[in-house]
């Protein structure tokens, strides 16, 4: 994950770009490549971390736990901690983290389209 100093041109445009237009807004919440899959599978419900971590195998543990601690500050995440011995810890979409749902599933239906057709012009390919 890259860092954008806030006195830089890159992070003056980035700004304005996400004031001007929510749809980089919120692809900047949810665009990263393990920021969405880790949504679209907390979506059927909550998931401690080793568990979140089996779906995600290739995400190195630091990975997945920055994620998950971006995902918390933009509160599209909540943690759960239980006290017991050993502590457990639950992750699940807020509120504002399941509206997503209709919108992954859409980008869901997108991409099986997408790559449909993308298979079917590599077939004709000589």
């Amino acid at each position: 994950m890259t860092k954008i100093k806030k006195t830089s041109t890159n992070f003056a445009n980035k700004q304005a770009l996400e004031n001007d237009c929510l749809e980089v807004y919120t692809s900047n919440i949810i665009g990263g490549q393990w920021t969405l899959a880790i949504c679209c599978y907390l979506i059927n419900g909550k998931l401690r971390y080793g568990e979140l971590k089996k779906c995600l195998p290739n995400i190195t543990e630091r990975m997945l736990a920055l994620q998950l601690r971006k995902l918390e500050k933009d509160r599209i995440v909540k943690r759960t901690v239980h006290a017991e011995v050993p502590p457990r810890v639950e992750y699940e979409l807020t509120p504002v983290g399941y509206e997503l749902k209709p919108i992954i599933r859409e980008l869901e239906k997108w991409g099986k389209k997408h790559k449909r057709s993308i298979e079917r012009v590599e077939k004709t390919k000589p």
